[in-house]
């Protein structure tokens, strides 16, 4: 969720003559929620929101690129839990039913021969922060963490149980998504933002300093060591062009599918609209970024 925040430290947005607030939302069902109630126009969020949103009838939500089209997120657990087999009865932190560590704690369970839903306590932790909190002062005995509290959780000892890292599961796990409301309204807006989102990853991906300020001021992170091997571990799985993968997105629909059957009947191109990326490749602004 970092794009943004460089965007606003480096003054992108007044410099594309976009003025507009940043507000931080812990999970893409209350993202997707408040977009539909009509309090955002653009986010950066999991797939799972949007496209339950979209499986419900709303079919004004649609994708329009990805920073990740896969899972980082590992099981980080107590220095005594050290095999999946270990999180039989244990309490783990998934931030928020329906989101990204929610989706992956029940993803990397199946995968290591476990039911998530019979052998652990799943539990509700908030935000990623949050989520960290929960592990670190033992309110939970395991939990779902992606980049950078993994790595944090790591340093302090707890281990990684089902690493990610290893498994890397398609999925939309940092995608933009809009509304095509908005889109039909404001093309110039979205189009704007999208400019100004592919100029902030060339920042985090050629400024370490500016990603370490930006990182230590919006979540606390201050560990250098834990910033610079969580930062290295995150440039090998961004999208160097915004891509946003049909795969990711089946991958989403696949899972919901297990639930709610209106997932079979939905084609992964129907929540995509990739004018804006194609503008860009058009215009040259990835090539005079030198995102490949």
């Amino acid at each position: 969720m970092a794009l943004p925040w460089f965007a606003e430290e480096a003054r992108l947005y007044s410099k594309h003559d976009l003025d507009f607030q940043l507000v931080y939302i812990a999970s893409s069902g209350i993202v997707t929620a408040a977009m539909s109630g009509g309090n955002g126009s653009v986010a950066m969020a999991g797939g799972e929101g949007p496209i339950r949103a979209y499986l419900s009838g709303n079919t004004d939500f649609v994708f329009i690129g990805s920073v990740k089209n896969v899972l980082t997120h590992s099981l980080m657990g107590k220095p005594e839990i050290k095999r999946p087999e270990d999180l039989k009865g244990k309490r783990i932190g998934v931030g928020r039913i329906g989101g990204n560590s929610h989706y992956f704690t029940m993803y990397g369970m199946r995968q290591k021969g476990l039911d998530p839903l019979k052998d652990a306590n799943l539990i509700q932790t908030g935000g990623a922060p949050e989520t960290y909190l929960a592990l670190s002062t033992g309110a939970v005995d395991a939990a779902s963490l992606t980049t950078p509290q993994d790595t944090r959780a790591a340093f302090q000892g707890f281990n990684y149980v089902i690493d990610g890292r290893e498994l890397r599961p398609s999925y939309v796990a940092t995608g933009f998504v809009t509304l095509r409301s908005v889109i039909a309204k404001r093309p110039k807006v979205v189009s704007q933002f999208m400019h100004v989102m592919a100029e902030s990853l060339k920042l985090m991906i050629n400024d370490r300093e500016l990603a370490f300020r930006v990182i230590s001021k919006k979540i606390g992170l201050t560990d250098r060591k834990v910033f610079d091997a969580a930062y290295t571990a995150e440039l090998k799985v961004l999208e160097p062009r915004l891509e946003i993968r049909p795969g990711a997105i089946q991958a989403n629909l696949n899972e919901i599918a297990r639930t709610d059957p209106r997932a079979k009947q939905v084609k992964a191109e129907q929540l995509i609209d990739r004018r804006f990326l194609e503008e860009m490749e058009k215009d040259g602004t990835f090539e005079r970024l030198g995102l490949k």
